[in-house]
């Protein structure tokens, strides 16, 4: 079971951008979780593995887009080059909206959908058409209201949905971390520290950790 003292152990730095998200998540979790399905310690380890890495154990609850120019050419060679990286360079918003403008369910510039819809909340919550979903499956409205993921009172049931949404919950129930990272993630981007941090979030919670415990399937 999720509670307050384990939260407090494997996030000690949770309450760092959000003031009270701990509290929130604790007190969230006998209800949240067996509403979406996660009915049990093992599905629970895996969500919650998945949310350290994404949000950072709460530290990053809002995607970082304060990029330098050599970042920006580094992480998006097919949108800047060196005649543009210089207007958008410090510009998080402007940079938002360029590389998430026009895909994802976002408009694009000059709509703000890029920066109003980049990634928040536990899961990284990223893009119109996520944000609609969740709108539309489970009745939480964060897309007129985009800052939800990071109400502590919400967070975790934001994040949970997204995990549900995303088809996470077979491959939790089935302890496969590949399958739930790439369900969530789209790919295997931090797979070694999914990898641990489910070990963690196991032992944390009772679960068993086996010879296959980090999830190689």
């Amino acid at each position: 079971m999720l509670t307050l003292e384990v939260l407090q152990q494997l996030w000690p730095n949770g309450n760092h951008r959000v003031a009270g998200l701990v509290e929130g998540i604790a007190a969230a979790a006998p209800d949240v979780f067996p509403r979406y399905g996660l009915n049990d310690d093992l599905t629970i380890a895996h969500a919650m593995a998945q949310f350290s890495v994404e949000c950072g154990g709460g530290v990053a609850m809002v995607e970082n887009l304060n990029y330098s120019a050599q970042g920006l050419l580094a992480t998006w060679p097919s949108r800047f080059n060196a005649d543009n990286v210089n207007d958008y360079a410090r510009n998080p918003q402007k940079i938002a909206d360029m590389v998430y403008g026009g895909r994802m369910g976002n408009a694009p510039p000059p709509s703000d959908d890029g920066w109003n819809y980049r990634g928040r909340g536990l899961s990284q919550l990223t893009g119109r058409d996520n944000y609609q979903a969740l709108t539309d499956k489970f009745g939480l409205n964060v897309v007129d209201n985009p800052d939800l993921p990071l109400d502590p009172a919400q967070a975790l049931e934001v994040g949970v949905a997204s995990f549900v949404n995303c088809g996470c919950l077979p491959h939790a129930q089935a302890d496969d971390v590949k399958g739930v990272t790439k369900a969530l993630n789209g790919g295997l981007i931090g797979f070694a520290d999914r990898q641990a941090w489910l070990v963690k979030w196991k032992a944390a919670l009772g679960v068993d950790v086996d010879a296959d415990s980090s999830g190689s399937s």
